[in-house]
């Protein structure tokens, strides 16, 4: 499917000429560096990339394709770090066919309860179908066929993309590097830069191994830098703190869905390996060995987490037999290395299991993107991955797994395409012009300017987000006291930056305070936006409002930094094959895709 221009209508613009997707041979242009010693380096390039995961790599990829020079900046070791590199890769691919397309779109849409965008969807697995077809090429190898667990979902004879991620995270920073990118790994972005048109022109950041600080000029910026557990130590998640949000944020972009940030990971008992995938194939009892009867968990947790807070409840992966068991086990061996050591035999014997918050990650709400190129809204700035929100193809559902890899493949081709062509169409940013857009966790408010934070304040401030953001009775069951009482105390939080002021301007102290402004700046759009949401609908469920309102069948747009808003987006879903009756779907005021 070919994306609809957008509103900046980048593949109207000239850019660089693409290479072939396949030609990492061709000469490559790369990144300059304008400056370099012990304080700090200052490259010039076409598109900076925020991030290191599937999305990012995606997008550098797709970049550098279309003829830019690439910049890749990862807060941690590019193909490594965050939640995709413990997990399993298992992309959900559909072929191009009307049936099966309806078919597989249709399960999600009514998990998500209706909020999603079947135009969307398609377009996503249009994306991927033909992006994945391409690895083998480049040389990576997928398991055979027949080797790839029924127990996710692939259907015989269809074409699949499942396998080890760390293999395949390798593998795609190989095909980075081989393209030409420049990669700074360990190297945190902090804030994005704007010249004098407000136009995003690039980052600055700051290099942890090497102690000094990083710039980069850049015709356009893509944000890939992951969503947010609020350090719930989901395995993986910690290093995903939403500051990437944060700067999005800072620079008018808006957000979407962020009531749909309070998905629960399950865990054995004692443990952080919250690889949920065949959690969906279990049975559960509660802590007096009663079952728990429940529905779909991919779109709520509900009556599992309800039981979890009389007690103990314990798992067993009843519906995995015969064969599927040593697929299973090849297909995510992290996972029974975790219950070998405790000496559990999922599939035989009930477990203890217990519950991690995994927010935004395994949950739906990010920044909004306004059209298939991945844009913001925000000129020159392009958002790909967990950190751009995934409603549109799930709704207020989870996107675990196969869908969210699906998005960060389109997503990145989108943005990577999109900012080469945007990048390509405009002056190169002059650095005397630049102007640094950080706010919150970097600099103070107060009129002398002083740096007057403590190199401790910062886990207090941390501290009381996680208070409100992870428990299960704030967060998984909400009500209007006590959105209204997590909002108060986070309000006070931000009008107070006191404790998020760093000692000095640039280095490690600044990474954290940063960090813990981005935990504190989506926790307080999640509230806000929880409050909004008068209704249960799918992961959200409101006490206070047990039923799902047909009226409120709506995504729920956020933004703003000191003074907040929530108003219902002006896109209405899109569900249906064409010619579908609206009274045969649940609910209404709902659109008909055509």
């Amino acid at each position: 499917m070919t994306a609809a221009p957008s509103a900046h209508t980048p593949r109207d613009l000239p850019g660089p000429a693409p290479r072939r997707a396949g030609d990492v041979r061709a000469e490559k242009p790369r990144a300059e560096t304008l400056r370099a010693d012990a304080d700090g380096i200052v490259l010039r390039a076409d598109v900076l990339v925020v991030g290191g995961g599937p999305a990012a790599t995606w997008s550098a990829i797709s970049a550098a394709e279309h003829g830019a020079r690439v910049v890749l900046v990862d807060k941690g070791y590019c193909g490594t770090s965050g939640v995709a590199a413990t997990a399993g890769v298992a992309h959900w691919l559909v072929p191009p066919d009307v049936s099966r397309r309806d078919e597989e779109i249709g399960v999600r849409e009514a998990q998500g309860a209706y909020l999603t965008d079947r135009v969307w969807a398609d377009a996503v697995l249009d994306e991927t179908w033909e992006r994945t077809a391409l690895v083998a090429d480049w040389g990576y190898r997928t398991p055979a066929s027949g080797t790839v667990p029924r127990v996710l979902g692939f259907r015989p004879g269809e074409r699949t993309f499942a396998g080890s991620s760390p293999d395949y995270l390798r593998f795609l920073r190989g095909r980075v590097k081989k393209s030409g990118v420049t990669v700074l790994d360990h190297s945190p972005a902090l804030e994005l830069l704007r010249d004098p048109a407000g136009r995003i022109c690039g980052a600055d950041g700051y290099q942890r191994q090497l102690g000094r600080r990083w710039r980069v000029l850049a015709g356009a910026v893509v944000l890939a830098t992951g969503g947010t557990t609020w350090r719930s130590h989901s395995l993986g998640g910690d290093v995903d703190t939403g500051e990437g949000h944060l700067m999005a944020a800072e620079v008018g972009a808006h957000l979407s869905s962020m009531e749909f940030s309070n998905f629960y990971g399950m865990v054995p008992l004692g443990t952080s390996m919250d690889k949920n995938g065949y959690f969906v194939r279990a049975s559960y009892w509660d802590h007096e060995g009663r079952p728990i009867a429940y529905r779909n968990l991919h779109s709520s947790r509900a009556e599992l987490l309800a039981a979890s807070l009389r007690g103990t409840v314990t798992a067993q992966f009843t519906q995995i037999v015969g064969e599927q068991r040593a697929l299973a086990r090849a297909a995510m061996p992290n996972f029974f290395m975790v219950a070998d050591k405790l000496g559990i035999d999922p599939f035989t014997q009930r477990f203890p299991m217990d519950w991690v918050q995994e927010g935004t990650v395994r949950g739906t709400g990010g920044v909004r993107i306004v059209d298939r190129d991945a844009w913001t809204g925000v000129p020159g700035l392009y958002a790909a991955g967990d950190v751009a929100a995934r409603d549109r193809l799930v709704g207020a559902a989870t996107g675990a797994g196969g869908p969210n890899l699906a998005w960060a493949v389109a997503t990145g081709t989108w943005a990577g395409r999109a900012s080469a062509a945007f990048a390509g169409s405009r002056r190169e940013p002059v650095e005397a012009d630049v102007e640094p857009t950080g706010g919150l966790g970097l600099r103070p408010r107060a009129a002398s300017g002083a740096l007057v934070g403590s190199d401790e304040a910062w886990r207090d401030v941390q501290a009381t987000v996680q208070a409100h953001l992870l428990p299960i009775e704030r967060s998984a069951f909400r009500t209007a006291d006590g959105l209204a009482d997590s909002a108060r105390v986070l309000d006070g939080l931000w009008a107070d930056d006191t404790a998020l002021t760093p000692v000095a301007p640039a280095g490690a102290h600044a990474i954290r305070t940063r960090e813990v402004a981005g935990l504190l700046a989506t926790a307080r759009w999640a509230v806000r936006a929880a409050a909004a949401r008068t209704e249960t609908r799918g992961m959200h469920t409101r006490v206070d409002h047990p039923h799902t309102d047909p009226a409120q069948a709506r995504r729920l747009l956020v933004g703003g930094l000191d003074e907040l808003w929530v108003r219902p987006d002006p896109e209405r879903p899109v569900v249906g094959p064409a010619g579908t009756d609206l009274d045969s779907l649940v609910g209404t005021g709902r659109k008909v895709a055509s």
